[in-house]
């Protein structure tokens, strides 16, 4: 069994998946940020590739991907860090990358070297579900696992095709927009998470805009987990050392753990 699917019939309770911008504040202190909140409770890691024109994270992100990226920040760069990163982090690990740097890299080529760096699965915001066919293949064929995006705005027949092509869980974006903390969950956030929760076969996280233990607490309710990045980023930014960084990460995750 993968990594990601041995955690998915393994787990217990609800999913806990940090986002950390891989580079930001640097490489060596995004993978001490991730060893920090397996620690604390964190099932899966998901780090964001730097990208320069990210069209679905809000401001927080764009920061830390623009200020990786300043640092000369790669693909390579990053699939070397997993790599080195194996040695105290064995829980799965989740690219989240738009599809022009893979473009630009070779997609054959790109997701052979992420096997073989022990990347364990993909997110790709801008990749259609119904133009992934090559993507798809080739990803079967690296053994690594697909996860696409389902949104509010997503229809019954896109949704099943979604859930069909994702190999082990689904990610719910929460509200249509921007990444970014101080989202509204309403009760149409609620109705449509029940209804993800009907018509998935596949377990599914919810992310966009979750930035405290209330609203972890409240999207779970319906979903398998919750994905949180642009709260952390702003914990990293608010932290006056990157030592007090760190632990301020581990509480943070230590917090939603507890209530999840």
């Amino acid at each position: 069994m993968s990594r990601i699917s041995t955690t998915l019939s393994g787990r217990s309770s609800k999913l806990l998946i940090p986002f950390f911008t891989a580079g930001f504040p640097d490489m060596k202190t995004s993978f001490q940020y991730a060893k920090v909140a397996v620690q604390a409770g964190a099932d899966m890691i998901e780090l964001g590739v730097p990208f320069s024109d990210p069209l679905a994270d809000g401001p927080q992100i764009q920061y830390s991907s623009y200020s990786a990226l300043q640092k000369g920040v790669s693909l390579k760069v990053i699939l070397e860090g997993v790599r080195s990163a194996r040695k105290s982090v064995d829980c799965p690990i989740i690219l989240m990358g738009y599809y022009n740097p893979i473009h630009a890299f070779g997609l054959r080529s790109f997701l052979k070297m992420a096997q073989s760096s022990t990347v364990d699965g993909l997110i790709v915001p801008d990749l259609p579900v119904d133009e992934s066919g090559d993507y798809s293949k080739e990803m079967i064929r690296n053994k690594l696992s697909s996860i696409f995006l389902v949104a509010p705005t997503s229809s019954k027949r896109r949704i099943k095709q979604i859930d069909t092509r994702s190999s082990d869980f689904v990610y719910a974006v929460t509200v249509a927009g921007v990444t970014g903390t101080g989202k509204v969950f309403s009760k149409a956030t609620d109705t449509y998470l029940e209804q993800l929760s009907r018509l998935l076969h596949k377990p599914f996280v919810a992310g966009f805009g979750v930035s405290d233990p209330v609203s972890a607490k409240r999207l779970c309710r319906y979903a398998d987990g919750v994905v949180i990045g642009s709260a952390f980023v702003s914990i990293i930014r608010e932290s006056r050392t990157k030592r007090q960084s760190i632990v301020n990460v581990g509480r943070f995750v230590s917090r939603i753990r507890k209530v999840i």
